[in-house]
């Protein structure tokens, strides 16, 4: 039956695979491009700390530094462009982030269209410049890190959490367009990860897990052909509870709990 089947091909073998990791100076990026690598990957990294993704390279062997401003338009085209000189990438992880605490008591307009620069935009761009060729080539698959941050609205997330709903209904729509083109989809919903990003976080934040094992939960995910794929479930259940809940219960339930 076609509803039983994966809804991406399975990535099992990353023996002499290319893969792009965007947003790979710390945190998930990086620690999924060495776990990529690992497996006998040919990794590039890109962000705009060319520092780290030096010391990534020398900790790696073989991988491949470009220095990049995701929400620079020209300079995406000017990556995939690179990259195409070499080889066209076999997957492609979108996971540039920008996090900021806010609440609509001290809204800053600035920083959230910052958030939608790196969370969203640079994804389109990344898009714009790699996508006719994949779609050329007939296979390729494209990962985009978003959160279970994008699953309801949430204290604190006013910034974040727009930009993050905005980006998994995009893989979404993505999966059901390019299927057919042979062009896998998946969207990455972390719950909360030990990284320069949460790092900011004053509260308790349940089911706290290291990227080390964010980057198996991913690893895990492609290979299961998953199009979703999140992490620690014993937190994401409750979220995905909270998604489908009634809104008097669940604005209730928030408030409760949280505020």
């Amino acid at each position: 039956m076609v509803w039983l089947k994966t809804l991406n091909p399975r990535q099992t073998h990353w023996q002499g695979k290319s893969v792009w990791v965007i947003g790979a100076s710390s945190g998930i990026g990086r620690a999924t491009a060495s776990a990529l690598h690992a497996q006998g990957a040919r990794v590039t990294v890109s962000a705009r700390n060319l520092a780290a993704l030096e010391a990534f390279v020398q900790e790696h062997p073989g991988s491949v530094a470009l220095a990049l401003d995701c929400t620079d338009r020209s300079a995406m085209h000017a990556c995939v462009n690179t990259m195409q000189a070499t080889a066209l990438p076999d997957c492609v992880m979108y996971c540039a982030g920008h996090y900021q605490a806010m609440r609509a008591s001290a809204m800053d307009v600035d920083d959230m269209l910052r958030h939608l620069e790196v969370n969203y935009q640079g994804a389109l761009y990344m898009l714009e410049a790699l996508l006719p060729a994949l779609r050329q080539r007939g296979s390729g698959h494209l990962a985009f890190v978003s959160s279970v941050a994008g699953y309801r609205g949430l204290p604190n997330s006013l910034a974040y959490g727009p930009t993050k709903a905005a980006l998994t209904n995009l893989a979404e729509t993505l999966h059901l367009d390019l299927q057919a083109d042979g062009i896998g989809i998946s969207v990455i919903n972390p719950g909360f990860v030990e990284t320069p990003l949460t790092a900011g976080n004053t509260f308790t934040m349940p089911g706290l897990i290291t990227p080390k094992q964010a980057a198996q939960a991913i690893l895990q995910g492609w290979a299961h052909g998953a199009f979703e794929i999140h992490f620690p479930k014993r937190f994401t259940a409750w979220m995905k509870a909270l998604r489908i809940m009634p809104n008097r219960w669940y604005f209730f339930l928030v408030r409760k709990t949280t505020l």
